[in-house]
Formats: structure tokens, C-alpha cells, sequence
């Protein structure tokens, strides 16, 4: 049997709508949209920079949790209300992402709330080596 299980940040959203920050499904890890949100606080950033950072630092809580990093990340989805957006995060990416190359796509679309700037989505396979 395939191990599957949910990881949760502690997010008020995850709670209100009925979802798992990541779920680890055996080596696969699959993490949800995250904005910029300290989700701790439930405080978000004026700054899509800064919310990027956050995106990836709650990412990279999710993966450490299931046993791997953003150096294990295969694929990436870039979700932004407004493209020039895109741009200014791109060293911001390029330092979580730059020596590990995942497919990635960006898309413009709105967003559940007008104060997110991004949503950064991940999928990942844990090593088994």
C-alpha cells in the first residue's frame, strides 16, 4: 500500500475549505497553491517580491516535512493576477529553483483574495536513494 498522508500548515484556509497544504502520496509530493501568506499570522505582504519569499518559505516547510526540499521539486506553477507581477520575483525564483531546473508554467487568473499578488504550486519526488 502506498503511504498517503496530509501535511497542514496550520493555515485557516485549509481549515475552512477543506484541503492539505501538501499531501505525500508514496514518493510524490504534491503541495497546494500557496500564497503569500505567513499563515501563522494570517498577515500578508503589500509586496509581491516578499510574498514570493513567503510562498516559497511555506513551501519549503511542506516539503521538509515530507522527507525532501525544493532541490526535489520537478514541476512549478506560477499563478498571478497581474503578469508584470512576474518579473521582479524572478530572482527571488531563480535562487529556489536556478540549480534544480522544474518545468514550470506561470498563468495569469485572479486569485481568491484581491491582496495576493501570487500563488506558487509544487510537486516533488521525495529520493529513494
Amino acid at each position: 500500500m502506498t503511504e498517503r498522508r496530509a501535511i497542514l500548515s496550520g493555515s485557516a484556509f485549509e481549515e475552512q475549505i477543506g484541503y492539505a497544504r501538501a499531501v505525500v502520496d508514496g514518493d510524490w509530493v504534491h503541495v497546494s497553491g500557496t500564497t503569500g501568506f505567513d499563515y501563522a499570522t494570517m498577515t500578508i505582504s503589500d509586496d509581491v517580491v516578499e510574498q514570493a519569499e513567503q510562498c516559497l518559505r511555506t513551501i519549503e516547510a511542506a516539503l521538509t516535512e515530507a522527507q525532501c526540499s525544493l532541490a526535489d521539486v520537478v514541476r512549478v506553477r506560477y499563478l498571478l493576477p497581474d503578469r508584470a507581477d512576474f518579473e521582479p520575483c524572478w530572482p527571488v525564483l531563480r535562487r529556489a529553483f536556478g540549480e534544480v531546473r522544474p518545468a514550470a508554467t506561470m498563468l495569469q487568473c485572479g486569485l481568491a483574495d484581491p491582496r495576493m499578488k501570487i500563488e506558487i504550486e509544487a510537486y516533488a519526488r521525495r529520493r529513494t536513494d
